[in-house]
């Protein structure tokens, strides 16, 4: 954008007081567009009108001149012929489409082209050194063309009257330039700017020879430009497997002194390798994974074991069953050793996600009709990273809402995961304000004498996320069903240390969050900076 910017200042060469001023070169354009309207090559259009100070952005060297682009080039609007012709469509001149003009080039000649005739039907087909720029939706993307093209109604042309189509272009794709076409374009649904409005906007022109410097100079440092995006990538790129890399070894070490031996590589490199927010992400997903496998907190030998837990859950839900408060449920196949994805530590065990809970259902299945105002019923939009959008829940009425809670009833701790769609598998945990129902892309789990951050941390580690997507069915609108997330193995650890976890994964994931808003500022910081900069060089 400096670039491009500076170009049209006539900052980025030096003037050369020898060249033949723009002045002259307006003269030539003027008699050879006075040439084409006397061969019938183009008609004669009303003057575009004189460029008053008022429209002139910024101060330009001399032997430089103003001149609108109408005066510069003829405008067309481009068009599409009739789709019932098929003699109009081949492969004899290509047709442009917006989705083909990207960063300044035409990314593709070999698109559904236009026959001879349908070129002749159309009649708006320009010559090479023309410049194309969508002026119907994406505003401003515009390109040189290197040979004969037709383009639709999305886009307008100018055709130079004297070859200066790389210069147009450079000033079409200026910062100047784009600011105010989409500044006279319509403010509708679709941004619109007409070809009357484009054609009026005024460009600078410098002098022919200092255009060849120009565009010889852009060209260079474009590609300068090109190679440092290129090393940036590939230094992400580099960088983030790097910390995949390094992590992955705290996940996978096998006891205390492999463990301790991978933090210290971490440890020793820490401000350079979580500089990024996908590091960050990293990060915070390596916590939850450590977390679930015990490797987070020392255990504690008097702390009351797993399987104590698990018989005390199943003693209350035994009671609950008794009580006529829940079904009896179907008992699942024990874990087997190949279902285990690694080993625990001692006083940890393994359980069926189903063994922890009460009840595993989902939201109502025949929706209720929605209503203007009454109760709240929530869908998989409402369900957030760790929270409730209750800001954008739909509403049902009270008899409604009284059926759906039949269902499933969610209470405070209890915990919701994405059951159906896009989002499948992210999850919150119900808050103290409770009073909603739910639709059936949302799974509903209620734990037992359990702790529901722990079982919320379960849920969002890269074990039960793995879980979730391989387990997923269909295609656009992908399905989990209750019954396999009831199967779902999962690590429980004793009570007491699950609290510990809690305690220790919400430290570590608010110091995750203190980074990530450290760098979020200092991009801030550096892209004002930039700013700063950019309106300094070109004022």
């Amino acid at each position: 954008e400096l670039i491009l910017e500076l170009a049209v200042r006539g900052l980025l060469v030096p003037q050369d007081p020898n060249d033949e001023p723009a002045s002259e070169l307006l003269k030539k354009i003027a008699a050879e567009k006075a040439r084409l309207v006397k061969a019938g090559k183009i008609k004669k259009e009303k003057p575009l009108g004189t460029i008053g100070e008022a429209e002139r952005p910024y101060k330009i060297p001399a032997g430089w001149s103003w001149v609108r682009l109408g005066e510069a080039g003829n405008t067309q609007t481009g068009g599409t012929p009739k789709k019932a012709d098929s003699h109009h469509y081949g492969s004899a001149i290509p047709f442009i489409k917006p989705g083909e003009i990207v960063d300044g080039e035409i990314i593709s000649h070999e698109n559904d082209g236009l026959s001879f005739e349908g070129a002749e039907s159309l009649g708006r087909v320009v010559q090479a050194d023309s410049v194309l720029m969508v002026c119907i939706g994406t505003i401003g993307k515009c390109a040189r063309v290197d040979r004969p093209v037709a383009f639709n109604q999305q886009i307008n042309s100018v055709s130079p009257y004297l070859p200066i189509g790389h210069y147009t272009k450079i000033a079409l794709r200026s910062n100047y330039f784009q600011r105010l076409a989409w500044a006279l374009s319509s403010s509708t649904t679709i941004p619109i700017l007409n070809k009357g409005k484009w054609e009026t906007i005024p460009i600078p022109l410098a002098p022919l020879a200092e255009q060849h410097r120009i565009v010889a100079k852009v060209d260079e440092l474009m590609v300068l430009c090109d190679q440092l995006e290129q090393q940036a990538d590939a230094s992400l790129g580099a960088h983030q497997t790097l910390v995949e890399t390094l992590l992955s070894a705290l996940t996978s070490a096998a006891d205390h002194a492999q463990f301790a031996s991978a933090w210290q590589r971490i440890a020793g490199h820490f401000d350079t390798l979580f500089t990024t927010e996908e590091s960050i992400d990293q990060l915070k997903q390596t916590i939850l994974q450590l977390a679930v496998m015990g490797k987070l907190v020392p255990q504690d030998p008097n702390d009351e074991p797993a399987r104590e837990l698990l018989k005390k859950i199943a003693a209350e839900k035994a009671k609950l069953v008794k009580e006529g408060k829940i079904k009896k449920e179907k008992p699942l196949q024990p874990i087997c050793e190949k279902e285990k994805p690694f080993a625990l530590p001692t006083g940890w065990g393994w359980a069926r996600f189903q063994s922890i809970t009460s009840k595993i259902t989902d939201g109502d299945h025949n929706t209720p009709p929605r209503t203007v105002s009454g109760m709240r019923m929530l869908s998989a939009k409402n369900v957030r990273d760790g929270f409730l959008d209750f800001d954008n829940c739909d509403c049902i009425s009270e008899d409604d809402y009284v059926k759906s809670r039949e269902r499933c009833l969610p209470e405070e701790g209890d915990l919701l995961i994405v059951s159906v769609g896009g989002t499948i598998g992210r999850s919150s945990l119900v808050p103290q304000d409770s009073d909603f129902s739910l639709v059936r892309s949302v799974a509903l789990i209620k734990p037992i004498v359990f702790v529901s951050k722990f079982l919320k941390f379960l849920a969002d580690s890269p074990l039960l996320q793995s879980f979730i997507h391989s387990h997923k069915r269909g295609g656009a609108q992908p399905c989990l069903y209750l019954s396999e997330i009831a199967k779902f193995p999962i690590p429980v650890a004793p009570l007491a240390e699950q609290h510990r976890i809690v305690a220790k994964v919400d430290e570590l994931l608010a110091l995750c969050e203190q980074l990530k808003s450290r760098i979020n500022d200092a991009q801030t910081t550096q892209l004002h900076l930039a700013d700063a900069l950019v309106e300094r060089a070109i004022c």
